[in-house]
């Protein structure tokens, strides 16, 4: 009778571990530096995923970006390029004259539903009636999140805020469509609505992210990408509540897909 014969793994060695392809790394684009931002907050994420972009298109010595008054202030300690800080709400005016003063460079603003959608809802309006040539990256999680968590202009009807304690009601205002309303204008040219409550979400994000640096790159003008993001902090939620709020909720009153491409669309 043979003795059954007993397989070994191989052991990996300093060699094979040389030899392993390297699939990730941080983007050149990012500070070496840690996030402040809460947990489950999609903020980070959508940092990399500009950086990423920049890298690939090879534009991180000719970017010139504008961080918000909100939870990203401080943009310009993770991103390894020019930021610019404006008063709130202010940044498509100072990106209207960065761009108009400097064409080659690729400009855009990252901004909040608060900074955006509130104190700069008239700058946003009028940069892209003019169809001002940069690039506008909004990030809407349906509350103001740096100053904990008040009603915002993009908060749901039934949603608890810490200044709408029973839930938003109608006689406080419908929560605004910002991208449906830019796209009725005729300056504005791709604007489109992305999410990050999936894989899948994250992935549709920076493919409209690159697509809209890339439109302005060619000169088609006024673009911008409203990005629907989770904020378990002042939501209240876990991190996975979140996620399924943003499912049940958060999508369906802003539905997601390109809304306006003037190029295409001709």
């Amino acid at each position: 009778m043979t003795k059954a014969i007993k397989k070994t793994k191989p052991q990996k060695t300093k060699n094979t571990r040389s030899r392993m392809k390297k699939v990730t790394k941080r983007p050149d684009s990012l500070k070496p530096v840690p996030f402040r931002f809460c947990a489950g907050c999609g903020h980070g994420i959508l940092h990399r995923l500009i950086a990423e972009v920049i890298d690939e298109l090879g534009m991180r010595e000719k970017t010139i970006g504008f961080a918000p008054v909100g939870c990203a202030v401080f943009a310009y300690d993770y991103f390894n390029f020019d930021v610019i800080e404006t008063p709130h709400g202010r940044p498509p005016a100072v990106a209207t004259a960065i761009k108009r003063l400097l064409p080659d460079r690729l400009v855009f603003t990252y901004q909040g539903d608060g900074d955006l959608a509130a104190i700069g809802t008239a700058e946003i309006i009028h940069a892209a009636a003019r169809g001002e040539n940069f690039s506008v990256i909004f990030l809407n999680n349906a509350t103001y999140g740096m100053t904990g968590g008040q009603m915002a202009p993009t908060t749901l009807i039934g949603q608890v805020t810490t200044t709408t304690v029973k839930g938003r009601h109608e006689t406080a205002g419908h929560p605004i469509r910002i991208s449906e309303m830019i796209a009725t204008l005729d300056g504005a040219g791709f604007i489109c609505r992305t999410s990050m409550d999936t894989a899948k979400g994250v992935l549709a994000t920076k493919k409209a992210i690159k697509k809209a640096f890339q439109y302005q790159l060619d000169g088609k003008g006024f673009n911008l990408v409203e990005v629907l993001s989770p904020c378990p902090t002042d939501w209240w939620m876990s991190a996975e509540e979140s996620i399924v709020w943003m499912k049940e909720k958060m999508i369906p009153a802003f539905p997601l897909g390109v809304i306006k491409d003037s190029l295409n669309d001709k």
